[in-house]
């Protein structure tokens, strides 16, 4: 099965857990105090971000799932904080609130994108919330088809092991970002996902890829859980399920900050799953989804769109059609982004070697490879009444499965110069003989501050020969 960005949007998820605000205050840091050898920082930027299982619902709204959260909050100006960033991201708040307890804050002060301290406000828990916490989640269950439990081992979980088999008891996917040395206690879920710092703590550290496999799986045997997921940074991710075990690389090129990576990988794995991807293929796009958020500072999350724009740019998947106002607006978001976005043109009748070593120079060019295609009425007009050999649904499907196109789009004029004028691709490129100023759109691009490239010429491979060689046969 390929991989692919599947349609979130009937995904019903709830997560529970230790809710958190994070803030972020930034500014200058120019002297070091007279006070203390520290360094003083000017603060003249404010944001508040949702964090821990708040983050992970950010997530999953992110993605485009419908999703709610269950958590406690103080009754305090940092719980208030939080609904409103809730209601202001669309997920369905499920939280209690309570005047005995103290929203968990942390504040992280930063100069140059660079974290100077951190300040956490939070105490422990009561025990004597857990019991209201559970006839919550039981009351709402129902509605959802796959939990997660986030757990920051602050005291909002600590009968996790109940509520796991609450949900388990309705037929619920269950997902744990787990907590602790005591894996036991995640008992019957369908993943865990610890991080590699986290499972050393419980499994010890190897000295082989072979041993660290072994421990994975021991520790899952020990666990009776399904599935666990090890996320190891640079390393990638190693699923151990019951039918095997699969190793993924890596997906991030630059690393500027890990806050948060965790919180992406559960609920892309979540959502995922919840919309009908296979185990193995979730994991995958959790795994492109981790790439993405380390690549930003703080706690982050990614959109649909950015996971497939990932998905292309390494050339795994997510390739398609796109109506033209959904490919402006992503081709503009790239290029805000500095990536390059090459176009090009052509009937691409019948597909040849020729088409292939020209698609694969085109994308070469830069990052990301559009390709216009003539309808069937212009290319009648162009190339005769009898053509094209292939209509233009197949021709479409035949480009977008090459791994060099990232999108497909139609045309009905005889040139793409209006198309081109509205996309306005950094690089235009054409294969042949041709003169710049001969090229529809090469003003439009050129006036724009974009580039306009003639490629090689590939003699011996056209349609029309291959149509000749046919009839002549």
């Amino acid at each position: 099965m390929s991989i692919r960005v599947p349609d979130f949007t009937q995904a019903r998820i709830l997560v529970i857990g230790d809710v958190m605000l994070d803030r972020y205050w930034s500014g200058n840091a120019r002297r070091v105090s007279p006070e203390a050898p520290v360094p003083v920082v000017n603060i003249d930027l404010r944001a508040d971000r949702l964090g821990g299982a708040a983050n992970v619902a950010s997530n999953v709204q992110a993605l485009g799932a419908q999703t709610a959260l269950l958590g406690w909050l103080g009754d305090d100006e940092s719980g208030d904080a939080v609904e409103n960033l809730l209601q202001e991201n669309n997920i369905q708040s499920l939280c209690l609130r309570d005047p005995g307890i103290e929203t968990i804050t942390k504040l992280r002060v930063l100069s140059k994108n660079q974290q100077m301290i951190r300040l956490d406000f939070e105490k422990q828990f009561p025990e004597r919330l857990s019991r209201t916490l559970k006839d919550a989640f039981a009351k709402v269950l129902n509605d959802f088809e796959v939990v997660i439990f986030s757990d920051y081992a602050k005291g909002s979980l600590v009968s996790i092991s109940d509520l796991i088999t609450l949900a388990k008891a309705q037929h619920k996917t269950v997902l744990v970002d787990p907590k602790g040395t005591d894996f036991k206690r995640y008992a019957g879920a369908d993943f865990v996902t610890p991080n590699q710092s986290e499972f050393e703590a419980v499994a010890g550290p190897s000295n082989s890829e072979a041993e660290f496999a072994n421990k994975v799986s021991e520790i899952r045997k020990q666990m009776s859980v399904n599935n666990l997921l090890v996320t190891r940074g640079s390393r990638g991710m190693y699923l151990d399920m019951e039918d095997g075990a699969v190793a993924i690389k890596s997906a991030a090129k630059e690393v500027h900050d890990v806050t948060g990576a965790g919180d992406t990988v559960i609920a892309t794995l979540a959502t995922a799953i919840a919309s009908g991807e296979s185990k193995t293929n979730a994991v995958k796009l959790a795994n492109i989804a981790a790439g993405v958020v380390v690549g930003k500072v703080g706690t982050a999350t990614l959109s649909q769109q950015e996971l497939r724009n990932a998905l292309q740019l390494q050339g795994i998947g997510g390739r398609e059609l796109h109506a033209l106002d959904e490919l402006q607006r992503v081709v503009k978001s790239l290029q805000l982004q500095n990536k390059k976005i090459v176009m090009t043109n052509g009937c691409f009748d019948i597909l040849h070697s020729g088409h292939i070593a020209f698609l694969e120079e085109a994308k070469a060019q830069g990052d990301y490879l559009l390709v216009a295609v003539n309808d069937d009425a212009s290319v009648k007009r162009l190339k005769g009444p009898e053509r094209p050999v292939n209509k233009l649904a197949d021709r479409l499907a035949l480009l977008a499965a090459l791994s060099a196109v990232d999108w497909v789009l139609p045309f009905s004029e005889d040139t793409p110069q209006a198309l081109i004028g509205s996309i306005l691709p950094n690089i235009l490129v054409k294969g042949g003989d041709y003169k710049v100023e001969e090229i529809a759109g090469a003003s439009e691009v050129i006036n724009a501050g974009g580039e306009v490239r003639i490629l090689s010429f590939h003699a011996g491979h056209s349609t029309t020969r291959i149509i000749d060689k046919i009839r002549n046969n």
